[in-house]
């Protein structure tokens, strides 16, 4: 077994011996994003696993360990990995959790603290956990996120971003049923490999390979009849993960609809931009600001090779860029105000209408404040704004039913149907 090392607060640190000897578990968001992301960890030598289970015994975990009031995404996060440590496929003794935080006012930087008290109530003190984050809040010798590193997990993140972008235009469409899925996973194969042999990583090879995968999506067989738009925005977590959101996505193709879900990247160069904005409002360090603004103008100029990229194939309707977010929110809310998605979460939903999509699931933890203030605080100005504009927020909690959910979201779809 490992050695045991803790910093001065107590807290046990993950150390270069583990990296050589430890498996890292990993909660499930973007299925396709994540299992890249996995790829690039495990070139840098860590020994990596994606815990995609999404049953119900992951949020009863997860109320075991977690208070009930405590945020939605924590609570399942949190039980999903307890529920991989404790289901035996792992020695608790080599094994250890990572988890992200994002730096700011939201329980989202707390829920690292959270784990650890259910890792102790669960009976498992000396797991460790890593904090991934681009903050410096917590620092471990054997996991270290590299500017080399940082730049594969962003390229790893347009790619994703841009494959759920294109099956999401596919799938409502295709005349065979699964053929953007499986599409899906034969480029994200063919990605991994890329990765594996050091391919793949760069502007130039974003430059090369998305417009083939776009080639290959415009390929796909499809009879194009008229069906709704529906757009998904919202806390990170309940936005993009499955087991969040009670399969979203795979319900509003059910429902006959064309799901249209912005992508990870925005949120990323948000969350980057904050930093800047923060050294405006309240001062700070000037070397810092320069570096933030440095590492956003690289993460949109892969923007922008992933949006011309879907313009070579014209069936294909492109994102918008980061930019264009910043330009549409002038008016409605601040640059200040970026507790949790902020500013940015309405942005998307202005996007969405300004791109043809008035339909919109706010998606949002039950008692989530930036959600309840940027998100449903601003349905009645857009609705002013708008008049067309059909936006319905969905909570989502431990006591929430699904099927009240999807009544909600089934009211919604038939307003679209009426307004068409």
């Amino acid at each position: 077994m490992a050695e045991l090392i803790r910093d001065d607060s107590g807290r046990l640190l993950f150390t270069k011996e583990m990296k050589r000897d430890f498996t890292i578990l990993f909660p499930q968001m973007l299925p396709v994003t994540f299992s890249l992301l996995k790829r690039v960890f495990e070139l840098y030598g860590y020994r990596v696993e994606l815990l995609t289970e999404t049953d119900d015994r992951v949020k009863e975990t997860g109320l075991r360990y977690v208070h009930n009031d405590t945020c939605y995404p924590a609570l399942l996060v949190i039980g999903q990995l307890i529920d991989a440590v404790k289901s035996g496929r792992y020695d608790p003794e080599r094994v250890a959790l990572l988890i992200s935080q994002t730096g700011g006012g939201c329980r989202a930087s707390n829920y690292i603290h959270l784990l650890r008290k259910a890792l102790v109530k669960a009976g498992y003190p000396d797991i460790p956990v890593v904090s991934i984050n681009l903050s410096g809040l917590e620092k471990n010798p054997g996991f270290k996120l590299t500017l080399p590193l940082v730049r594969r997990l962003a390229a790893a993140m347009i790619y994703g971003d841009f494959i759920m972008w294109l099956a999401n235009q596919v799938k409502p469409y295709e005349t065979e049923r699964g053929a953007a899925d499986a599409l899906s996973a034969e480029w994200t194969d063919k990605i991994t490999e890329m990765f594996s042999h050091g391919r793949g990583m760069t502007g130039r090879w974003l430059k090369k390979t998305l417009p083939r995968i776009a080639s290959d999506f415009a390929a796909v067989p499809c009879e194009r009849t008229a069906k709704p738009r529906v757009g998904v925005v919202g806390e990170i977590y309940v936005k993009f993960a499955p087991l969040g959101n009670n399969n979203l996505e795979d319900f509003l193709l059910a429902e006959g609809c064309e799901p249209v879900v912005p992508g990870l990247t925005d949120f990323m160069i948000f969350k980057i931009n904050n930093r800047e904005i923060d050294v405006g409002l309240y001062g700070g360090s000037a070397l810092k600001k320069w570096f933030c603004i440095a590492f956003e103008r690289y993460l949109e100029s892969l923007q922008r090779i992933m949006i011309e990229s879907v313009k070579t194939q014209p069936v294909f309707r492109p994102m918008g860029g980061f930019a264009e977010l910043k330009r549409l929110i002038r008016g409605y809310l601040g640059y200040g105000n970026k507790m949790g998605e902020g500013w940015l979460l309405t942005a998307e939903m202005l996007e969405l209408i300004h791109s043809g999509t008035p339909n919109i699931v706010c998606t949002q933890p039950f008692g989530c404040l930036p959600n309840h203030v940027a998100g449903k605080g601003m349905i009645r100005r857009l609705k002013d704004d708008f008049p067309a504009s059909n936006v319905v927020a969905v909570d989502y909690d431990p006591g929430a039913t699904r099927i009240n959910q999807e009544n909600r979201i089934k009211l919604m779809i038939a307003n679209a149907r009426g307004n068409a």
